[in-house]
């Protein structure tokens, strides 16, 4: 019996994949609305290995879909609830048209809710997974935070990002998680760890906000993203909150405002703004006990080496925690503020500022037990012996070196030395690793090492010369008759030299022979990552070059400002 022969594209990639039009034809949606459910979904466009296959043939280049993603798609009651959209759309527009306000008010009153949650329990079904996937949520609800009202984006969005940020932050600060943070061009980059989980984020630098042309930035996309993210930031807030035995939302430990603050606002607006202050301690429901670091228990099966790794990191960890233990600071107007109180209390210390500028100050500019005076400006009127007054980047370069700094190079006015990313690896491989890096890294004991190894070479060379001297001193006419009978005898070895430029043939030649027992398949990937190598390698170059002519134009300028100093 002959077999039926297939359909054309009925099989392989031709069935596996189905373009953006199909897929909006079986699903019944709008683009806007199609688009939106697959961000809520966490559905995103495929690449085929054949293009032409999976396009059954077309040419062109056209946004394809996992057939089974879009079956998917299918059964998700998010597309009814999305229709119930269209239809009041409808409904409201032609009572709108028809001044019918009656109707009008009561299609408004009974308007479709939107509700996400099952969508994050799905995708997210353990909260460690939550928390593994909490970096793009963080870094997208703190840029939304510092937006106005615009267009494309609705009206509570941003004020709903700015209170869950808020909430987070003091999470941070409660846990005291925080280990890594940086200030660069794009804003300041924070680390913590939480649950064991590392996330890192950005916040903005606070800016007055600049509208966009729409051509750059679809603001409606952002906001569909943003709408999925402020529900699981949400819940995971409400999780850590309760882990942390604190009450959600967030109460203070005391709740007294004065007659004066009763009468200004009212009780929802005094506890927001102290929320927003990062200043106040949180109520916890009961006495929790600190959670410490077990360094005595480890796995028995982790190497020796790892258990002390892990011990000297515990360790410093635990010292990180309260860095600013015991030091009160006080910002000036022109400083941050936001930033530098998170860091400053992450730590342990204790932080004030100008209560005219904002609420949630604790002590004023003229408190005597004040440390640490941030200041960015070249001076100031009037200054207090008592305290040290230094510019921000202090406070940042303290926590990633994991201990209070010399302040004499922060100093107001001084020229500050190079803010360098903890973020980086100092033992990568093929990177650009500036001068003032390198000596962060203390050079001086390797030196101390290569002496160290040459003394102990010269110590067992002459071991060796004074043991064959006694040797020779102690032999006796016995031992030469047995050597001239040739019995046995004990012959002192050569030394085995290596030789450098033999050794280094050896390794190129053995490079040689593994590259050619690479297989056929993966020739083009090492080939990429050669090239990718050798770019490296001259950007790395010209990096150098770059810097050696820096430092060679600032040498030449130092003469010229003395002479003039002189005249």
């Amino acid at each position: 019996m002959v077999s039926k022969r297939k359909k054309k594209y009925s099989t392989g990639e031709g069935a596996q994949f189905m373009t953006r039009k199909a897929a909006l034809k079986k699903l019944q949606l709008s683009l806007n609305d199609f688009r939106r459910l697959c961000i809520l979904k966490g559905i995103y466009p495929r690449e085929p290995r054949n293009r032409k296959r999976a396009q059954k043939g077309q040419s062109g280049i056209k946004t394809l879909y996992h057939v089974k993603d879009i079956q998917f798609l299918l059964h998700e009651p998010i597309i009814w609830r999305l229709r119930d959209y269209k239809i009041f759309n409808k409904k409201v527009g032609r009572a709108r048209a028809l001044k019918d306000f009656e109707n009008l008010k009561r299609y408004l009153n009974s308007h479709p809710t939107l509700k996400l949650d099952h969508i994050v329990k799905e995708r997210y079904p353990t909260f460690i997974d939550a928390l593994r996937d909490l970096d793009d949520c963080l870094t997208l609800c703190f840029l939304f935070s510092t937006f106005p009202s615009i267009a494309h984006v609705p009206r509570d969005q941003s004020a709903l990002c700015q209170r869950l940020t808020m909430e987070f932050l003091h999470i941070v600060i409660e846990a005291k998680a925080l280990r890594k943070v940086f200030i660069s061009i794009k804003g300041y980059y924070f680390q913590a760890e939480l649950k064991g989980q590392t996330i890192t984020w950005i916040i903005p630098h606070h800016f007055s906000f600049e509208p966009q042309q729409k051509s750059e930035v679809d603001f409606k996309i952002m906001s569909t993203f943003v709408e999925f993210y402020t529900i699981l930031l949400g819940f995971v807030n409400f999780r850590l909150y309760h882990g942390l035995n604190l009450h959600y939302p967030p109460k203070f430990v005391s709740m007294s405002p004065n007659s004066n603050e009763k009468l200004l606002v009212d009780e929802d607006i005094f506890v927001a703004e102290r929320v927003n202050a990062l200043n106040v301690s949180l109520l916890k429901t009961s006495d929790a006990v600190d959670e410490e670091i077990e360094i005595d228990n480890f796995n028995s099966e982790d190497g020796p080496e790892n258990i002390e790794d892990a011990k000297k990191e515990a360790e410093n960890i635990k010292k990180l925690k309260t860095l600013f233990k015991g030091l009160k600071f006080y910002l000036n107007r022109e400083v941050p503020r936001e930033p530098l109180v998170f860091i400053i209390r992450c730590f342990g210390g204790e932080v004030s500022w100008d209560k005219t500028l904002f609420v949630g100050a604790t002590f004023d500019e003229n408190d005597e037990s004040i440390t640490h005076h941030i200041v960015d400006r070249p001076s100031v009127s009037k200054q207090y012996i008592s305290r040290y007054y230094v510019q921000p980047q202090w406070v940042f370069d303290s926590v990633n070196a994991r201990d209070l700094l010399p302040v004499n190079k922060y100093f107001m006015g001084e020229v500050l030395p190079p803010h360098l990313s903890p973020f980086i690896d100092k033992d990568r491989d093929q990177q650009y690793i500036p001068p003032e890096e390198r000596a962060l890294y203390d050079p001086s004991i390797l030196e101390e090492q290569h002496k160290k190894d040459a003394m102990e070479m010269e110590d067992q060379d002459e071991d060796e010369d004074s043991d064959d001297d006694a040797k020779e001193e102690n032999e006796s006419p016995e031992t030469e008759n047995t050597k001239k009978k040739g019995k046995l005898s004990v012959t002192t070895g050569e030394v085995y030299k290596e030789i450098p430029w033999e050794k280094d043939r050896q390794e190129k030649q053995a490079y040689r022979l593994r590259e050619k027992m690479i297989k056929k398949k993966h020739r083009k990937l090492y080939k990429s990552m050669m090239e990718g190598r050798k770019d490296r390698a001259k950007e790395i170059w010209l990096l150098r070059k770059k810097r050696r002519l820096h430092d060679e134009k600032k040498a030449g300028e130092k003469p010229i400002k003395k002479k003039q100093k002189a005249k």
